[in-house]
């Protein structure tokens, strides 16, 4: 069965990438979210098997928003996504409960390696 996967990025680009290596390779995209505080909202309608989610965002950042998601659901999969040099803030997501991190510009190898060890 098919893994159903919450997109959570500001950048619709971003956020087409990603779902274009996860639909080809038998994901399902169940939603997506253009920031923290709608990637809550969408978690909590959909409980997603894994969220993929930038950390860095307008309205929530995706470090308040993992924190709002592991609160309302302690067994969530999140898997954070950052650019270079953000490792206080990768550090700070693992600690809060995210799975694993992927470093933008996004290698579809590396993706489907983080998304395969946390969901199979």
């Amino acid at each position: 069965m098919a893994k159903n996967i919450l997109i959570v990025d500001d950048a619709a680009f971003m956020r087409m990438m990603i779902k274009d290596i996860l639909s080809k390779n038998g994901y399902n995209v169940a939603g997506e979210a253009e920031n923290g505080a709608k990637a809550v909202e969408k978690y909590k309608e959909l409980t997603p098997d894994l969220v993929l989610m930038d950390i860095t965002m307008p309205e929530m950042d995706g470090i308040q928003a993992l924190k709002a998601i592991k609160a309302a659901d302690a067994g969530a999969k999140v898997i954070m996504c950052s650019a270079m040099g953000q490792q206080a803030m990768v550090i700070e997501s693992i600690q809060a409960g995210a799975k694993d991190f992927i470093v933008k510009p996004f290698q579809q190898d590396r993706v489907l390696e983080a998304v395969k060890k946390v969901v199979g």
